[in-house]
Order: C-alpha cells, then sequence, then structure tokens
C-alpha cells in the first residue's frame, strides 16, 4: 500500500494528507439531523395548532346548536361533527365529540390527536365550550 501512495504524482499525495474540511464534513454530519429534526418540530407544531383550531371551532358551533331553545344534545353531535367534516379532519385524528345537555348548562368536548409529522412525538387535542342552555321564559307582566 505504501508503494502505491509512493507512485501517485506529488500533488495528489499532498492532496490526501490534507485534512483541510475533514471538521466542516463532521460538522455537516451531526448539524444536519438536528437541524432537520427542528425544522419538522416546527411544522409538527404547525399542525397542532390547525387541528386545535378546528377543534376549537366544531366545539363552539356544537355548542351553539345544543344550548338553542329547541336544540338536544344530538343536534350539537350534529353540527360539530359538519363542522369538522368541512374543515377537513386531516391534522385532526381519532375525534370523539361529547355532549351533555342539562337543564341549566350545555357543555361540548371535542378530543382527539394531532397528526404527527415526528414518529415520536404525540400531541392530544381537547376543546371545550360551555353556556347556559337556553330556555324560553314568558313574560309575567300582564299586557293592557
Amino acid at each position: 500500500m505504501l508503494t502505491l501512495y509512493r507512485r501517485l504524482p506529488r500533488r495528489w499525495r499532498a492532496a490526501l494528507r490534507d485534512d483541510q474540511g475533514a471538521a466542516a464534513i463532521a460538522e455537516t454530519v451531526v448539524i444536519f439531523p438536528a437541524l432537520m429534526t427542528l425544522i419538522m418540530l416546527i411544522a409538527n407544531i404547525a399542525v397542532w395548532g390547525h387541528a386545535s383550531h378546528a377543534a376549537q371551532a366544531a366545539a363552539s358551533q356544537g355548542l351553539a346548536a345544543a344550548r338553542a331553545h329547541h336544540g338536544t344534545a344530538a343536534d350539537g353531535h350534529h353540527e360539530a361533527q359538519f363542522v369538522l367534516d368541512q374543515l377537513g379532519q386531516g391534522p385532526l385524528r381519532n375525534v370523539t365529540v361529547t355532549v351533555d345537555r342539562g337543564d341549566d348548562r350545555t357543555e361540548v368536548r371535542v378530543e382527539g390527536s394531532a397528526m404527527s409529522v415526528l414518529p415520536f412525538l404525540a400531541l392530544p387535542i381537547r376543546a371545550e365550550a360551555s353556556g347556559p342552555t337556553e330556555e324560553f321564559q314568558p313574560s309575567t307582566e300582564a299586557t293592557p
């Protein structure tokens, strides 16, 4: 092997002995995966934000339908599911909608998980909306 090395032209031997650039390659090997992971983490947070916004919009619309005067829990569930279908459930996975309509208060919960860009990161989504149940109160005043 040494004799083969000596047979090479002088400038090639100098280039083989020169270590310039070795540190840059080593830094690239370490920094590039870390940088890509950081970029994918930012993308995952953006997907989580979008999924969270979609869940909150569905909970708000479901609450509006369920707490109305003649509304039911089924109306709220249907409206929340309709909004999720319209917004596209792409970033929102494993969605469950729960509507509790009582005499005084109505609550809607939308739970699921955000689509994951990084395989080791699963971000949960939970959105809630609640408000008083609307009820018709007849006027107690007599009209002349």
